[in-house]
């Protein structure tokens, strides 16, 4: 297939803006080295910025067809625009229809989401607030799917219900990643417990005495960023 017209005036925006030295800046940044979370990954070094000032430019005018070619383009910089573009799109949907047309884009091209600022710009956005009054079991599968970034997604996408303060799909999903060997989902999901721990203190809490000793320490450190001195050294300690 052709790449659409809305989708190469895009690529060609981003391509006038690239910067060789950031670029190569965050090929460091995003880990694309080999045996990395983040393999072999382009980028134009564009910032974040001014991608999103062109996708507030395009989203109107851009479809499901032109977004494909945006998501699935080699280039970081091309797929992160096209997150926010799909992203707006969903928040601007009048309908059930169209909400759900996005959605089933995302989770069929969910592999494109290959690195954490990608997933956590959208998961939470687009498939929390669709799967709020929903059942749920999809995240589960992401959870389940041994996938880092499916994963991520699972994790991130209740940040949506968090903000709602509805915790128990954060904590349940929580317990399954608990002892995953990435860093990428301990901080995922330290992140989470984070936020609950905000709006229910004694909920977050409960939590982290049933399975900090069991937990890495990067996503305790996570966890409790926010406690008070003393009980944040006593989980450190562990003799809470």
């Amino acid at each position: 297939m052709a790449p659409t017209e809305q989708a190469k005036e895009i690529i060609q925006c981003l391509k006038s803006l690239a910067d060789p030295i950031k670029a190569n800046f965050l090929q460091g940044y995003f880990k694309t080295g080999k045996g990395e979370y983040g393999e072999g990954d382009k980028f134009l070094g564009v910032k974040v910025p001014e991608q999103r000032k062109i996708a507030s430019q395009f989203w109107r005018d851009v479809t499901l067809d032109d977004l494909k070619e945006l998501i699935q383009n080699p280039y970081h910089e091309v797929r992160l625009t096209a997150v926010f573009i799909l992203v707006k799109k969903f928040q601007k949907s009048k309908s059930e229809e169209e909400k759900q047309a996005i959605v089933k884009f995302y989770t069929a091209n969910k592999q494109f989401l290959n690195n954490w600022d990608l997933v956590d710009s959208s998961a939470h956005k687009i498939l929390g607030p669709w799967l709020y009054n929903k059942d749920r079991i999809l995240l589960y599968e992401l959870a389940h799917s041994g996938q880092l970034w499916d994963q991520r997604i699972a994790v991130i996408s209740t940040f949506y219900f968090i903000d709602n303060n509805n915790f128990l799909d954060s904590l349940k999903i929580a317990e399954i990643l608990l002892q995953h060997p990435h860093d990428i989902i301990h901080k995922a999901v330290g992140w989470m417990i984070r936020e609950i721990g905000k709006r229910d203190y004694h909920t977050a809490l409960q939590f982290l005495r049933q399975h900090y000793k069991n937990m890495p320490r990067t996503m305790l450190r996570y966890a409790i960023e926010k406690f008070e001195p003393e009980t944040r050294h006593g989980f450190l300690r562990g003799t809470i």
